[in-house]
């Protein structure tokens, strides 16, 4: 993955109020080891609603 792709979640995090699913933005990467993205979520009005840490096996990349 890249600076700006956009995820979605292979799983739930809870203490964050995401469901698996939610989608956000590749914001930054930690080039590790092991690889770790930091992934921007968004309201429908563009607010931010979390900033997560996230492994790699956690996300999948997402087309468009």
């Amino acid at each position: 993955m890249e600076l700006y792709d956009v995820v979605e979640l292979r799983e739930a995090i809870p203490n964050e109020h995401l469901p698996a699913g939610a989608v956000g933005t590749v914001v930054h990467i930690f080039g590790g080891p092991p690889t770790a993205y930091e992934v921007e979520f968004t309201d429908a009005d563009g607010r931010t609603v979390a900033m997560v840490t996230l492994r790699a096996d956690q996300v999948i990349h997402r087309d468009g």
